[in-house]
């Protein structure tokens, strides 16, 4: 597999033909409750795909005989997380959903997911709006990349005072650390009996 094939939508503004829906379940389960119901008011016949560490369906999605649902419990492993990887690319999925909500649910899962299912990928916030992850879409990219480093709004302020104070911390602390050993060390060799 080739970064061309991997990242080929991330390039192109090419939109595939949607066939698959995958939605990677990576923050609270009442988003895909709520994401649902809109990725089907555009795409009513395609089918959904889940990728989950939660047990049980959404119940948006129960009662659906079309969805498939991988638990990543089930793929522990450098193995088992290349058959997942293997099993998504063969269901070829033309579109995939990731939230990225500012929960800690399954942060690595979802990058790699991005990475080695060929597919083109919008990010879902904590409010259910979504973006495509495209070249098109950098402003907006970096806009809530600042916004999850806590440099963007109000927080700004704060967070860059604590990266510019973090040097000089470190500094005080290797110096604070160097003049008690360097005093420790003299007073030894001061004390020391002479024999």
């Amino acid at each position: 597999m080739t970064i061309a094939s991997i990242m080929r939508y991330f390039f192109s503004l090419r939109f595939p033909e949607v066939r698959r829906i995958l939605l990677v379940e990576s923050g609270s389960r009442h988003l895909i409750e709520q994401l649902v119901p809109i990725l089907r008011q555009y795409w009513p016949e395609a089918p959904v795909a889940l990728v989950t560490c939660y047990a049980g369906l959404p119940a948006v999605l129960e009662g659906d005989p079309s969805v498939e649902v991988f638990r990543v419990g089930d793929y522990q492993g450098r193995a088992g997380r290349r058959r997942l990887y293997a099993q998504l690319r063969e269901r070829g999925y033309q579109i995939m959903g990731i939230l990225c909500t500012g929960e800690p649910v399954m942060s690595k899962w979802k990058w790699a997911l991005a990475w080695f299912v060929p597919a083109k990928v919008f990010l879902v916030n904590e409010n259910c709006d979504f973006f495509w992850l495209d070249r098109t879409q950098l402003r907006t990219m970096a806009r809530f990349i600042l916004y999850r480093a806590g440099i963007a709004g109000s927080q700004a302020v704060p967070t860059l005072l604590r990266l510019l104070l973090l040097p000089l911390t470190v500094l005080y602390l290797v110096l604070y650390a160097a003049k008690a050993h360097l005093r420790r060390g003299l007073l030894l060799l001061w004390r020391r009996p002479e024999a």
